[in-house]
């Protein structure tokens, strides 16, 4: 005798079958075997909801930052710019969270914007990490991450997407 097992065939799943009047109620309430429904695609034509459900995060930090940066300008002295940095830097990163939720959520390509701020990241960081580094040398660091960071940017944005880029 053989040791081998016979594996039993699956029917292929195919429309579920109708319900008729003889099953009864129980098989029009049974939900069909088979595979799970599709994972449904997002609209790619409408803005992706941020993480933090309807709160209007990013408008109320823009709304903070300009409140600080027309205080800054008031006051002036060195209070003044330091609210003008501050007021600036909130502005920056509300836009920079929108542009990256936006670019990542395959609803617009951002992909120069979010890697010239890779590009100013590495200048800062270089600037202040390594002052001694002549200027070309650390702009021309900045300008292969800018475009290194431009060419992933892109790829992400054509796998969410589809498209190389879209316009309005």
């Amino acid at each position: 005798m053989s040791t081998k097992r016979r594996r039993k065939r699956r029917p292929r799943t195919g429309p579920p079958p109708k319900p008729s009047s003889s099953a009864g109620e129980g098989a029009a309430t049974a939900k069909p075997r088979g595979r799970p429904a599709p994972r449904r695609a997002p609209n790619l034509d409408e803005r992706p909801p941020p993480p933090w459900g309807s709160v209007p995060l990013v408008e109320l930090v823009v709304l903070v930052g300009i409140v600080l940066l027309i205080a800054g300008f008031v006051v002036g002295g060195s209070n003044g710019v330091v609210m003008i940095a501050a007021g600036a830097v909130l502005c920056s990163i509300a836009g920079l969270e929108l542009s990256i939720r936006e670019h990542f959520g395959g609803y617009r390509s951002h992909t120069f914007l979010l890697s010239g701020a890779a590009g100013v990241g590495i200048l800062a960081g270089l600037f202040f990490l390594a002052p001694d580094l002549w200027f070309p040398i650390a702009l021309a660091i900045a300008a292969a991450a800018f475009a290194a960071t431009a060419w992933m940017l892109t790829r992400a944005f054509q796998r969410r997407s589809g498209r190389p880029f879209k316009l309005r």
